[in-house]
């Protein structure tokens, strides 16, 4: 019988995966596979010799963009060369949009799984951290470590927004030395992404000429501009207009990326607080296995 570890976050999202267990066990069981659930904390030593000790076909990760970051690190960093499959069940799940992955077509992907059906895919890297989406910094980085933990569960990705859009009025630039491939430039700008996938925020449409295994990522700044512009931008974005070809947009594909301020700028990596600026960010190619449809 095959086997897979199913590491899960009890309390992501809206905390309901866990009632979902027990149909997963099944779906898993009827096929002659082995689920073996590992319940995901706030420090997961253990993960490792958890996995050593199962040697599991591939690595079930069921949480958020957070917990998909923290499972990818933990692989990395101790060399655990196995093939992951994303469970969306968090308040975020945009690498998962990005492979178009759901809970209800579970099953489909479980054929997939079991039939070994991978693709290899880029990670970022920055001082000890991988990410597998989007890195980010500047006036949105900090309101989204602000939005609270009951507002996300009651509204989900719209918490972010309707915080956003309350802060409009209060975004300041940030005059930052952005360095890509080699090429330096100074921007005032509201905030920086740096983008592997082609969802951030829920979107479709900021990263569109992102792709997982292209050896790069996607830098996206939006440059100062009028606050009636920065409204008009934010409105148009949630409305489904792609960014690209925005006036206030800069766009660059590149695979080192260097990001300094002479101000204190905090990070997200993946959704999670990250180091302040400067942020020295590297793309590694191929870096993981992914289970695809």
């Amino acid at each position: 019988m095959k086997k897979f570890v199913l590491a899960y976050n009890p309390v992501s999202g809206d905390a309901m995966f866990k009632r979902k267990l027990d149909q997963l066990i099944a779906v898993f069981q009827e096929r002659y596979c082995i689920l073996v659930p590992y319940r995901t904390g706030l420090h997961n030593e253990d993960f490792v010799r958890v996995v050593s000790m199962i040697k599991p076909e591939g690595i079930i990760i069921a949480g958020g963009d957070g917990t998909l970051n923290e499972i990818i690190n933990i692989m990395l960093k101790n060399k655990i060369d196995l093939p992951i499959a994303v469970i969306p069940s968090g308040t975020s799940n945009d690498f998962a949009s990005g492979l178009s992955l759901n809970l209800s077509e579970f099953e489909l992907y479980l054929d997939a799984i079991i039939a070994k059906n991978t693709m290899s895919v880029d990670v970022g890297y920055t001082g000890d951290k991988y990410f597998i989406n989007v890195a980010s910094a500047g006036t949105l980085t900090s309101v989204a470590h602000d939005v609270d933990r009951r507002l996300k569960m009651t509204f989900g990705k719209l918490a972010y927004y309707l915080r956003g859009i309350g802060e409009l009025p209060r975004f300041r630039a940030l005059d930052m030395m952005v360095e890509t491939d080699g090429i330096i430039k100074r921007v005032s700008a509201f905030f920086v992404l740096i983008v592997n996938s082609n969802v951030v925020a829920g979107l479709k449409n900021v990263s569109v000429n992102a792709k997982l295994n292209d050896g790069k990522l996607d830098l996206i700044m939006l440059k100062q501009c009028k606050l009636s512009e920065l409204v008009a931008f934010t409105a148009e974005t949630v409305a489904g207009k792609a960014v690209v070809g925005n006036k206030n947009i800069e766009y660059i594909q590149a695979a080192a990326i260097k990001i300094s301020s002479n101000k204190i700028v905090e990070s997200d990596i993946d959704g999670e607080p990250g180091p302040v600026l400067p942020l020295d960010i590297k793309t590694i190619p191929l870096a993981i296995n992914i289970y695809i449809k």
